[in-house]
């Protein structure tokens, strides 16, 4: 099925931003200092009955987020692609280096104004490790410096970064493209296994339109209702009593990117081998569950 429409969508990408593997595919590969975090991530899909049941077990073994509370928390993310959607290409094919840019807010959007933080992120892949460098800005900046295409003010450390978000905005002529948004509930490791982290995803929300993070805008579910992503996040391993618990319950990992899945959503592009079955929302809109709030 992926075969059928890679080459064509492939072709035009390459055309207008240059080869993957050329010279200014290699420009950004070097990490920043700045706020830059490297490790491995393994994603599963899990019934949220189960996730839920899943989190109870994992309590008992490491600590909750000191952000997540009962409830959690939200994050919103605009991410950036070229008008070949080169970055969800990339994620498809499975290249060995592959990024995305993205504005990224946690919390409660109808909050966001004009001076409330956000962080501008390059996330990138290299082989099988995942590098996240970001900065933290007032969102007035971000949308002046990934919008508006201008260098913002900053302090000396940032300076690299922000010149190299910059350069990839005008290189490619980046533009807000979709949107995700999820409640997340977060446990961290402790004692042996700190830098261990593992997240639970649900009501897994995409717009491809009004992408201020604060309009009251339609959102829609990106992965059906009864399912939740569950992503655990090591620094160098993954504890054998972790892939112990995931093995006797039968948890396989995929690939899954709540990016590409908005993307295919929305009828962005072809939906790829890799997307997450959709046959539940059709029930889920017969019931009217289009989201409109947070």
């Amino acid at each position: 099925m992926l075969e059928r429409f890679r080459k064509p969508a492939v072709s035009a990408a390459r055309s207008s931003d240059q080869p993957v593997g050329g010279d200014q595919g290699h420009r950004l590969r070097a990490p920043s200092k700045l706020h830059a975090f490297n490790r491995y991530e393994i994603k599963y899909l899990v019934d949220t009955a189960e996730a839920a049941s899943l989190r109870e077990e994992i309590e008992q073994r490491l600590d909750r987020d000191r952000h997540s509370g009962d409830e959690g928390y939200g994050i919103w993310s605009v991410y950036y692609d070229t008008r070949q959607l080169r970055f969800y290409w990339e994620k498809i094919e499975g290249l060995k280096f592959r990024r995305k840019l993205r504005v990224r807010h946690y919390g409660d959007r109808f909050t966001v104004g004009d001076d409330t933080p956000v962080f501008v992120e390059i996330k990138q892949r290299v082989n099988r490790v995942t590098q996240k460098r970001r900065v933290r800005l007032p969102y007035r900046d971000a949308l002046r410096l990934c919008d508006g295409r201008q260098l913002v003010e900053h302090e000396p450390a940032q300076r690299a970064f922000l010149e190299e978000v910059l350069d990839l905005v005008l290189r490619l002529d980046l533009r807000a493209t979709a949107m995700t948004g999820y409640t997340r509930h977060a446990y961290v490791g402790r004692d042996a296994d700190v830098g261990l982290r593992v997240t639970f995803d649900h009501r897994i929300r995409g717009r491809d339109r009004d992408f201020h993070l604060g309009a009251d805008a339609e959102n829609r579910l990106i992965v059906p209702a009864g399912r939740s992503i569950v992503e655990v996040k090591a620094n160098e391993r993954v504890p054998y009593w972790l892939t112990d618990l995931t093995a006797k319950r039968n948890l396989q990992v995929v690939r899954v990117s709540k990016y590409c899945q908005s993307i295919e959503a929305y009828g962005l592009a072809p939906r790829s081998v890799f997307h997450v079955p959709d046959h539940d929302l059709d029930r889920v809109r017969d019931r009217s569950s289009v989201l409109s709030e947070a």
